[in-house]
């Protein structure tokens, strides 16, 4: 059987036809996040069903629709109960209704965070594992959990992908989630530019020349030996090491999964991360490993649609 996986981006909204761990097909849409879901969905649908055509010779049966999305989901009624800045309108919308009419099936709906690392840990760096801790760093950061062999969800759906806002600074900036310093709001794409720009150094860094201040940028302009790019650097490692060390804390993983678009950057950013876990974490059994997604760009469709093929609703 075969799942429609929707992964709702900031930036990019993809969609996926998943069959067995294998994405057959996919595309992507531009989000316009900000301007909400709705005005989306028939283009979605309209690509969903471009993309059935394609796989129609493997296609059997539809197992289910599976929406990735941020927020916090409440995975019994499959409705959307918050989010913060993107797709405001799908807080009111009927997932399973949308499903059902379109292709006349069930649904799945869940953050995305955690479908990112269901789909790791079925199909990905998590096989084999029954506890495992995920982390996208990125735009934001956004992190989940495995227990005993099960997703951390919790009593109002929020358990495990909140570590983007754990406080890591309490005299820091401000986050867009009202709190004030939050790992993401001292670590993360969207807190980047503004920070260096802020920075002392600024005019004198080679970063000023840049049109976009993202972490690619930043790294390489470290490994050119730029005093500024190599403060936000280290400084921005250090926060994902502590968002680490407070997840293996707080639900006592095997391994952490690393994903996200800074992980372009992986060959510095697992070793420092492994070496402050090795030196900080407590853990009274072994050391926990740190390693990179296999599925980078695939995860959350693998994932949304691997839950799919699992629920009945």
């Amino acid at each position: 059987m075969i799942s429609i996986a929707i992964d709702l981006g900031g930036t990019k909204i993809k969609i996926g036809i998943v069959k067995e761990g294998r994405v057959l097909a996919w595309s992507s849409i531009d989000a316009y996040s900000e301007k909400g879901l709705l005005e989306r969905l028939p283009i979605i649908e309209q690509q969903v069903n471009m993309l059935l055509n394609k796989v129609s010779a493997e296609k059997t049966d539809v197992a289910g629709v599976a929406f990735a999305t941020p927020g916090l989901v409440d995975t019994n009624e499959m409705k959307l109960i918050s989010i913060n800045d993107k797709f405001s309108d799908a807080l009111d919308f009927d997932f399973k209704m949308w499903a059902k009419m379109r292709w006349g099936t069930s649904l799945a709906l869940e953050n995305d965070a955690r479908a990112a690392l269901a789909g790791e840990w079925q199909y990905g760096a998590g096989r084999g594992y029954d506890n495992v801790v995920g982390l996208t760093l990125g735009t934001g950061i956004g992190t989940s959990a495995v227990m005993n062999g099960s997703l951390v969800r919790g009593k109002h759906f929020q358990a495990g992908i909140l570590g983007g806002h754990f406080i890591v600074n309490v005299n820091g900036t401000p986050c867009n989630c009202g709190n004030i310093g939050c790992a993401e709001a001292e670590a993360s794409t969207w807190s980047l530019a503004e920070k260096a720009r802020k920075h002392p150094q600024w005019a004198e860094s080679s970063l000023s020349q840049e049109e976009i201040i993202d972490y690619k940028n930043v790294f390489l302009h470290a490994q050119q030996k730029d005093p500024l790019a190599a403060v936000l650097m280290n400084h921005s490692m250090d926060i994902w090491a502590a968002t680490v060390i407070n997840m293996i804390h707080a639900y006592d993983p095997e391994i952490v999964i690393l994903n996200g678009g800074v992980m372009g950057s992986a060959d510095v950013i697992i070793p420092y991360i492994q070496d402050k876990v090795n030196k900080q974490a407590w853990l009274g059994w072994g050391n926990v490993k740190i390693v990179k997604a296999e599925n980078m760009d695939n995860a959350a469709l693998l994932g949304a649609a691997y839950l799919a093929s699992i629920l009945k609703n």
